[in-house]
């Protein structure tokens, strides 16, 4: 049956007297109760998380503030400080060059440059404020906030009395606003929903709701009125799904039921119009997204429609929609995921491919899925405290989106291959793209990083990830709490948690055992805890009282990691991990052969227990390097197709050497591969 046959048996009507839909009626938060249509901004700012399940009434975690977790020295301090010092600044500039803001400077007056850029050119700036939201939540950054200041003020300038704001559709494009064609293509609601995003994170940062309250137009003023179920309302459909958890968070924001409905019922899809089956693949929307069985299409639009569904349950407990995300998850994790935590197998279409179909050389693994990847877990973890959606996050987070910016921090891959040949003429990392959406999606997800490291529940706290950090918030019952986490994490496996309550008190604190972690250690005051098991989170249940202290010791013994057989690309090949850090040969790291300067297919590796780590600190900013015993095979003749086989070829023994996967391509250009052929000893 075509699932659009389905969606057109469902009216409107019946859509949206669903109980899904009375139960988020039920759970609407008292602040916005009887406040008029456009509800209230939360007076609690300071509070929200990076999405603000606080309130949420099927959210099994609460989000803790950025502001309430500081980062300090060590594995990703330095990432965040490159991030504000030279990212974001820099990304600035090259906004500023290539037009973006000329494109509403014109609409002013202000400026005579014609529209530069694509359709979806105004979701650069709001991406852009978005970090900077996030960015100073950790710090008052004043130069920074004047700037954003300066830009939100020139943003709001341009919006229209009707309230509608798109730099893209004016003039001449008028009349296609909102057109059906433009709505599946044109990112109308694309770049809304990102300015409501930016300007949540800045409201949250800051309390300025000035671009808050320009989205709040857009969406009361031109689309709740123009687009929607109602008989006088046109259909509406997301083409590039982004919009829905936009609408989901502006409701957490102001207690205005409308959003949420208006998020449902686009993930529900408008069976007015209905889409072809290549629009339905492609965009990952248009028909009900529980009708969903496999992630396909659009690998970016997936994960993005994905984390709207996720939002939506999260609020209204629909178990149609729990029930297909888990379904889409387990085709993610068995079918469609890279080592890296990448997704996105093809470039036509930056689309997921059949499933195991997972090339390394000709890999998309576009910087914008891994991070929707990562946002997606963090709300399927929201929803469950299950420790398998972390687990997938600190594989996407440590290396398919940490590989998107250089380590200087001006450079970015919009897409992650896990094999290149710098032959080919390929600059994989550029300091501008046309559609620049990964540069600003990677500052605002190391901008906002302090926000994921924890969260709460009744029971007590979750830690989530590992680094030197400081935790200053509350227990669920109110009691101040400080938690200081000390470690030299990913590259030794101990940490230490001082747990300090501002007065004693009985709670569960929950701590991660990664998956990878084989062999594991819990220790509280000196004592050891049974039942540590990897892939869970351990609950330490206690009396808490200022001076206790938890020690982890996780297993970082080097992994050799097997592909599934079904996976083409990986068949007699292996990956190294160490902890959450996936591997990477560099071609300038491993010994030549004495004839010529071997290429990466003569590179074989034994499969013996002795890799052995060794941490560099002068290397790519301080890494642990794995050295692996290895070969490099000799053709006997330089014939295309020989008669001997492999193990009749001339080999001379090696050493293979070894770098985080995140940090290639940040020296001279060089081949890479993850995946290294192998031999049996």
């Amino acid at each position: 049956m075509n699932p659009m046959d389905t969606a057109q048996k469902i009216s409107r009507r019946t859509f949206l007297s669903t109980t899904a839909a009375a139960t988020a009626a039920m759970a609407l938060p008292a602040w916005g109760a009887g406040r008029g249509s456009t509800g209230v901004l939360d007076p609690d700012w300071k509070e929200m998380g990076v999405i603000a399940t606080r309130k949420s009434p099927y959210a099994k975690l609460h989000s803790v503030p950025v502001r309430a977790v500081t980062v300090e020295t060590g594995f990703w301090s330095a990432r965040r400080e490159t991030n504000v010092t030279a990212s974001i600044p820099s990304m600035r500039e090259e906004l500023l060059e290539h037009g973006r803001m000329d494109n509403f400077l014109r609409l002013e007056g202000k400026s005579s440059a014609p529209q530069r850029g694509p359709v979806y050119s105004d979701s650069d700036i709001y991406k852009w404020l978005e970090a900077v939201g996030f960015a100073l939540e950790s710090s008052p950054l004043p130069e920074l906030r004047a700037q954003s200041g300066t830009i939100i003020q020139q943003v709001v300038a341009a919006q229209e009395p009707s309230g509608y704001l798109n730099t893209y559709y004016v003039g001449d494009r008028s009349s296609q606003r909102m057109q059906w064609q433009v709505q599946t293509t044109g990112h109308e609601l694309y770049n809304i929903g990102h300015l409501l995003q930016g300007a949540i994170a800045y409201y949250r940062a800051t309390g300025d709701p000035t671009l808050l309250e320009a989205g709040m137009r857009f969406v009361d003023g031109f689309l709740l009125p123009g687009y929607g179920p109602g008989a006088n309302q046109q259909p509406i459909v997301a083409g590039h799904p982004e919009i829905e958890m936009a609408l989901i968070e502006l409701y957490r924001t102001t207690g205005n039921r409308q959003y949420l409905d208006l998020a449902g019922y686009i993930l529900h899809g408008d069976a007015r119009k209905p889409l072809t089956e290549r629009q339905i693949v492609y965009m990952f929307c248009g028909i009900p997204f529980t009708q969903r069985t496999k992630l396909e299409g659009h690998a970016v639009r997936a994960m993005y429609a994905c984390c709207g569904a996720a939002d939506y349950y999260l609020e209204t407990g629909d178990p149609a929609y729990w029930k297909t995300l888990n379904t889409l998850w387990d085709d993610l994790v068995a079918h469609q995921l890279y080592v890296t935590g990448g997704v996105g197998a093809r470039s036509d279409g930056e689309a997921f491919g059949n499933a195991y179909e997972l090339p390394n050389e000709r890999a998309y693994g576009e910087s914008c899925a891994a991070i929707g990847n990562m946002m997606w877990n963090w709300r399927m973890l929201s929803a469950s405290g299950d420790a398998k959606f972390t687990d997938v996050m600190e594989r996407a987070l440590y290396n398919g989106i940490n590989s998107g910016m250089s380590l200087s921090g001006t450079m970015y891959c919009y897409r992650n291959p896990l094999a290149f040949n710098p032959a080919t003429g390929d600059k994989i990392r550029n300091p501008w793209y046309d559609t620049t959406c990964c540069p600003p999606n990677l500052e605002r997800t190391f901008a906002s990083l302090p926000g994921y490291f924890y969260s709460t529940s009744p029971e007590g706290v979750y830690v989530h990830f590992y680094d030197n950090s400081t935790l200053q918030w509350k227990l669920e019952s109110g009691t101040a709490l400080t938690l200081r986490q000390q470690t030299k994490y990913p590259w030794e496996g101990t940490v230490r948690i001082a747990v300090e309550p501002a007065s004693a008190e009985e709670f569960t604190l929950f701590v991660r055992i990664p998956e990878w972690s084989k062999q594991n250690s819990v220790n509280v005051n000196g004592k050891e805890v049974p039942g540590v098991t990897a892939g869970r989170y351990l609950p330490l249940r206690r009396r808490w009282s200022s001076g206790d202290s938890v020690e982890i010791v996780f297993d970082m013994s080097p992994q050799v990691v097997h592909a599934n057989p079904a996976v083409a690309d990986d068949r007699g090949r292996v990956a190294l991990q160490r902890g959450p850090v996936v591997y990477c040969m560099e071609q300038l790291d491993q010994k030549l052969s004495a004839s010529d300067s071997a290429d990466f297919p003569r590179y074989v590796a034994r499969l013996t227990e002795t890799t052995s780590s060794r941490y560099e600190p002068d290397l790519l900013g301080g890494v642990v390097t794995l050295h692996h015993p290895g070969a490099l095979l000799t053709a006997a003749t330089p014939a295309l197709y020989q008669e001997s086989l492999p193990s009749q070829h001339a080999e001379e023994e090696t050493s293979l050497q070894l770098i985080p996967y995140y940090a290639w391509s940040n020296r001279e250009p060089s081949a890479m591969q993850v995946w290294i052929p192998y031999q049996q000893v």
